[in-house]
């Protein structure tokens, strides 16, 4: 696993081989969103500690959706340091196992890709403590709150700070090569349109299911990426 600085003493990227998740800092708090795979519990404590902190400081983990690369180690994060696990109303009964992961409609070139992403580790059934609709505030970040976008997920979300100018989009967008609407999608129509929902916000930094994050010209490059994705 890779820690990388996006926003000094603010915000971390935790990557991984495959996909990756982020560390939020406020005073005397720390929110991951996303969680990495299955095996990833014991590098993100290690990742906090190593930035000087304790996770013991873990408020909740926020969860942009049910893959097995986002929510692998939330339920074991959460039982050790008593953090509240956070997602959407419409995934939160796939990530506690009591439904089967929707199977996404691929592209003919996404295929392979596929394939790859399942060498991840299944994720175990994960409580969920707070099931979030459109809008809701999550807790952090001076007004952090919950950005429905369905398409790659029927219960996607992206999670937007305005006061801070950031946006975390899961995997909705994607930033491996050009920036483009990410794949595995379940319904491509409204992933396009919730993309487009994500633009919109024109943020300052964009952090990406997978990816780098986006820090400068972010806004433009968002939208003209969205109105560019073809149906």
């Amino acid at each position: 696993m890779d820690l990388v600085e996006v926003l000094p003493n603010r915000l971390h990227m935790l990557r991984f081989p495959i996909g990756q998740a982020y560390l939020w800092q406020d005073d005397g708090a720390l929110t991951l969103i996303d969680s990495g795979n299955a095996r990833s519990a014991a590098e993100i404590e290690g990742a906090i500690r190593s930035l000087g902190l304790e996770p013991g400081r873990l408020e909740r983990i926020v969860l942009t959706h049910c893959h097995r690369d986002h929510i692998g180690a939330a339920g074991e994060l959460a039982a050790r340091w008593g953090a509240r696990v956070l997602a959407h109303r419409l995934d939160a009964p796939v990530i506690r196992g009591e439904l089967p992961v929707p199977e996404p409609v691929l592209l003919d070139w996404e295929v392979p890709l596929y394939e790859h992403g399942l060498t991840v580790p299944e994720a175990p059934p994960t409580p969920v403590d707070e099931e979030l609709e459109d809008g809701d505030a999550l807790g952090f970040g001076d007004g952090a709150y919950a950005v429905h976008a369905p398409g790659h997920t029927d219960g996607s979300i992206g999670v937007h700070l305005p006061r801070h100018g950031v946006l975390f989009t899961g995997d909705c967008v994607a930033a491996v090569g050009p920036l483009m609407l990410g794949v595995f999608n379940v319904d491509r129509a409204r992933a396009i349109d919730s993309f487009r929902r994500l633009a919109a916000l024109s943020p300052d930094v964009a952090c990406f299911g997978h990816g780098d994050p986006l820090t400068a010209d972010t806004a433009a490059a968002l939208a003209k990426a969205a109105a560019d994705t073809p149906a």
